[in-house]
């Protein structure tokens, strides 16, 4: 979940405004590869049909919280990763989880746990901003302890009522 700056947005076949961020969809006519926080800016319009249903998903969430994804997501990250975002995936809309719970349900550290939500390459469809630090604290977003992508995970929590 990296930040990109707006430089390489024209390798997005997609971006999302929504308040105060974007979101740069990668992807290609089959799959979903990941999605991308971005800084605030122009949205570009979808360059394929997957780009312009996953767009089209992406608002529909921003609206609504209670938005169902159904994106045909490229598998990838290593079998521990794609546990931690199973995990993760089926935490309800409006409802957090710390990163101590997963590791428990999993059987490994909470570090672990947060290393994996940051190598998530779907974020707001694998909702790795429901995971919180043990004591309902933030914790990191995105591999980052402050800034920007703190803003947004505030913003996505209040978006779903957390």
């Amino acid at each position: 979940m990296a930040v990109i700056g707006s430089s390489v947005q024209p390798h997005f076949q997609a971006v999302i405004a929504a308040p105060g961020f974007c979101l740069g969809v990668c992807c290609d006519e089959d799959e979903v590869q990941r999605i991308v926080f971005l800084p605030a800016g122009p949205a570009l319009a979808a360059r394929n049909a997957l780009a312009a249903e996953t767009a089209r998903q992406l608002a529909a969430y921003l609206a609504d919280a209670a938005f169902s994804f159904g994106l045909p997501l490229r598998p990838s990250g290593t079998p521990f990763q794609r546990r931690v975002w199973e995990q993760i995936a089926a935490i309800p809309t409006h409802q957090t989880r710390a990163y101590g719970d997963i590791a428990r349900t999993l059987h490994n550290a909470p570090r672990a746990v947060g290393q994996a939500c940051g190598a998530n390459p779907f974020p707001v469809v694998v909702p790795c901003h429901r995971v919180l630090a043990s004591g309902g604290g933030l914790g990191g977003f995105a591999r980052q302890n402050g800034g920007f992508l703190l803003d947004v995970k505030r913003w996505l929590l209040a978006h779903e009522g957390c």
